[in-house]
């Protein structure tokens, strides 16, 4: 299977057009635009080898669209940021905000509802990357991935995932240095798929009770919610219902971070929308998302993407010099 040729084969029936440059997205790659008649944006992707695929959909449709093509066997992991409709055959509604993971083989058909942006990051795995390239690079310690990836399904906890993803989204390399930045990334997806398969078989063994893993979920639930907010261990045990030592001890077994570290990603995610979608001054945003000052919001920042948000920002908004 040719993976570029397949997905822009596609993309061409779908009625985007290959553009030889648009600096949201890194030139090490291929871009493609919406036609104007049907709505707007792009479709961003990266091959390797026929081994993976790394895509960015960032575009919506001017009406309803009834989407279904035949899809080559493949193995996907996705973070939706913004998405609305639904996947027919089995029903569906499509979520955002969720990590989802998809093996497929067979017809596809989905609506997607008007004027309602379509942003995500995806790996597609050909069966060749998990049956015979990790086989043969592995040996002994192989182990194949299909099961653990698919295990996923829709999660909206797997905030290491969302940040690998978002890595693939902002990085800007070339030549030989981008190919081995997608193809550790490509691996480290893999590497933090079995982790979680581990961290979920750990915890069934857990000695956590199934009500102190529902009080967990609150937990985390209500930062989610509240992260903008002073959120004090005193609180959150209160929502927990149990000490403050075992709420540390059992966070951190549950969501592999520490509260503190959860707290930040969720800050982190929601500056980067507002640095991507608002004119907020930096230090606005930093207020926003829970911090009193833009210093420390961009300590944070460039510590989670390796960039400053103004770096972030220049790299996110679109440009008004478009080459066809």
């Amino acid at each position: 299977m040719d993976l570029k040729a397949t997905h822009e084969s596609l993309l061409l029936e779908k009625g985007f057009t290959r553009i030889s440059a648009c600096h949201k997205y890194n030139q090490t790659g291929t871009c493609y635009m919406l036609d104007p008649s049907l709505g707007e944006g792009y479709y961003w992707m990266y091959s390797y080898q026929n081994l993976f695929c790394i895509s960015i959909h960032d575009f919506y449709f001017n009406e309803d669209y009834y989407y279904e093509s035949q899809l080559p066997e493949f193995f996907s992991i996705t973070y939706y940021e913004s998405l609305s409709g639904e996947e027919l055959n089995p029903y569906q509604p499509l979520k955002a905000g969720c990590v989802k993971s998809l093996g497929s083989k067979a017809s596809y058909q989905a609506i997607f509802h008007k004027k309602i942006p379509i942003k995500s990051i995806g790996i597609e795995f050909t069966p060749q990357y998990c049956d015979e390239y990790l086989a043969r690079k592995y040996a002994d310690d192989y182990i194949n991935p299909r099961s653990a990836l698919l295990s996923i399904n829709e999660t909206t906890n797997f905030p290491e995932m969302v940040l690998l993803l978002h890595q693939l989204q902002t990085y800007r390399g070339t030549g030989m240095p981008a190919k081995l930045f997608y193809e550790g990334k490509a691996a480290e997806a893999i590497s933090l798929i079995f982790e979680r398969e581990r961290r979920i078989k750990t915890r069934r063994h857990s000695p956590l009770s199934n009500s102190d893993l529902k009080h967990l979920e609150n937990v985390a639930a209500h930062i989610n919610d509240h992260y903008a907010f002073s959120l004090t261990l005193k609180q959150l045990s209160k929502i927990a219902c149990m000490g403050t030592t075992k709420l540390k001890t059992a966070f951190k077994e549950l969501y592999n971070c520490t509260i503190t570290e959860y707290i930040q990603q969720r800050r982190m995610r929601q500056a980067q929308q507002l640095l991507t979608h608002t004119d907020l001054t930096i230090k606005e945003i930093a207020l926003k998302v829970g911090y009193r000052s833009a210093g420390r919001l961009s300590e944070l920042f460039k510590r989670s993407t390796g960039i400053t948000p103004m770096e972030y920002r220049k790299l996110r908004q679109p440009s008004s010099t478009i080459i066809i």
